[in-house]
């Protein structure tokens, strides 16, 4: 699979709460070759911002050629990003990374803030039951309805309990007894952690999707490397590049 340097045009933008923007863009160069749990890495026009920003894949529309992204406002590469409009172009750079190998087997799917939205797309190319365990803060809910399209069942963890179970993913998963043969996760670290946990407790594998600050976003400067159980063949020390040996890793792999 070859990545692709290219130009974008937006399809669709829309903002879903006050930080946080659903973006559909017109590339089909990426689109065919794209799979769930792949990013790309989108380049500011800016002068200023020269390092481009690494975005996870929500959905692949490769019928119609699109990509689409929901992204959090957290800088000035990302807000300039939200205030595109239909029809304008941006540079963009992928698929990159590897992503989720899927099964037919029962899979629980875990998600927790900006970690949801890449998990659309491998709801939907999965090709058995699926149970899809997410977390928020609280009420505020974004994507809830189209989650629910894609997973046979959903599981709602909110802190403060306006919601599904209080508390957060784990707490749900052990409540509401979710079943499954396989668990796939991305998130914040701590919920990796527990999932690693969870999953290991019930000796089934899990597979994390890891995020992390990327400069070149294909493996060369080992800015983003995590700590591994394995040694690394590139840099001879026990770390993984996130950009490029992940974002999806075996999560025995990976000392969270």
């Amino acid at each position: 699979m070859a990545k692709v340097h290219c130009f974008g045009k937006i399809w669709e933008q829309e903002q879903l709460q006050s930080d946080i923007f659903s973006m559909w863009i017109d590339v089909p160069q990426i689109a065919e070759q794209a799979k769930a749990g792949q990013f790309v890495s989108l380049f500011s026009v800016n002068g200023d911002t020269l390092l481009p920003r690494p975005i996870s894949l929500c959905e692949i529309d490769t019928q119609n050629g699109r990509i689409r992204l929901v992204y959090r406002v957290v800088g000035s590469g990302t807000r300039e990003f939200s205030l595109l409009k239909k029809g304008d172009s941006l540079k963009i750079m992928g698929p990159l990374g590897n992503g989720f190998p899927l099964t037919s087997e029962p899979a629980i799917i875990v998600g927790g803030g900006i970690g949801i939205p890449p998990l659309i797309q491998l709801a939907k190319e999965l090709s058995g039951k699926v149970t899809l365990v997410v977390g928020y803060r609280d009420s505020n809910t974004f994507l809830m309805e189209e989650l629910k399209t894609v997973a046979d069942e959903v599981l709602i963890a909110t802190e403060d309990g306006s919601i599904g179970t209080k508390g957060n993913v784990i707490h749900a998963m052990n409540e509401q007894k979710a079943q499954g043969k396989v668990v796939y996760s991305c998130g914040p670290i701590p919920m990796l952690r527990g999932v690693k946990e969870w999953a290991s407790e019930k000796g089934v594998p899990a597979w994390i999707s890891m995020e992390e600050k990327m400069a070149c976003g294909i493996g060369a400067c080992l800015a983003c490397v995590c700590s591994s159980t394995e040694q690394d063949d590139h840099s001879k020390v026990c770390n993984k590049r996130i950009c490029k040996d992940g974002p999806v890793f075996l999560a025995e792999e990976i000392d969270l």
